[in-house]
């Protein structure tokens, strides 16, 4: 049986609130990027608090500028954020270094950046989320899968004999999220579920530039990763 409206519409909300989350994440974002970068190149208003809420699941009926003016943003970081240096650099610097850091656009199945309709139509419940943000990972679980983490980067070997060949696989540059996954991977700390949530691509990719993972997608990943939690 199809689903109504209402469902259809709770269901995009929640899909939302996962892309905008795992956007942020992704990138080592506070709320105020998007806004800022929006409002300093005149793409239209999106506040911090819109974020927020889009971010939350809260926001039940943002208006068009909104989705307008992120995939405007998207638009723009997908063409390289050196087109922008000029009218951030000097400016605001503390945005040019977050987005020097990590600018990764949201994009979809066929690689082009994310358009107003799609992120009206996701919202909306009727297109499904990109297959590269297509997962939930639960609060329950994270424990476990940054245990089998730990199994799988280390394949059985102490992580100081390792450490380079992996940390040199996980190509990610933000020094913040660098520290975590080793962290993590030496089996210090553990990531959280929203954490794993924002690293699982870049995860999943280091994985398959050292030969541990190869192919059929994140997706593909976590369930690897569930598996290995569950045999412990």
């Amino acid at each position: 049986m199809s689903l109504g409206y209402r469902d259809k519409l709770s269901r995009g909300r929640r899909a939302m609130a996962h892309l905008i989350h795992l956007w942020h994440e992704r990138n080592g974002w506070s709320h105020r990027v998007l806004p800022l970068l929006s409002e300093v190149l005149d793409l239209g208003k999106v506040h911090n608090s819109q974020i927020s809420n889009l971010r939350n699941g809260k926001l039940s009926s943002p208006g068009p500028e909104v989705f307008l003016a992120l995939a405007q943003v998207n638009t723009i970081l997908d063409q390289g954020i050196e087109k922008i240096r000029d009218r951030f650099e000097c400016d605001y610097p503390e945005l040019w270094k977050s987005l020097e850091e990590s600018a990764v656009p949201l994009k979809n199945d066929s690689g082009n950046p994310l358009s107003a309709g799609e992120l009206f139509e996701i919202f909306s419940g009727l297109k499904p989320l990109p297959s590269s943000f297509d997962w939930y990972i639960e609060d329950e679980e994270a424990s476990a899968l940054s245990d089998a983490l730990s199994v799988h980067f280390c394949q059985n070997k102490a992580w100081r004999s390792c450490k380079m060949q992996v940390m040199e696989a996980y190509a990610v540059n933000k020094s913040a999220r660098r520290e975590r996954f080793a962290e993590v991977i030496a089996g210090i700390r553990d990531y959280t579920a929203e954490e794993l949530d924002g690293e699982l691509l870049d995860l999943y990719e280091a994985s398959k530039k050292l030969s541990y993972f190869q192919g059929r997608g994140p997706n593909a990943f976590l369930v690897e990763l569930r598996n290995l939690a569950s045999e412990k």
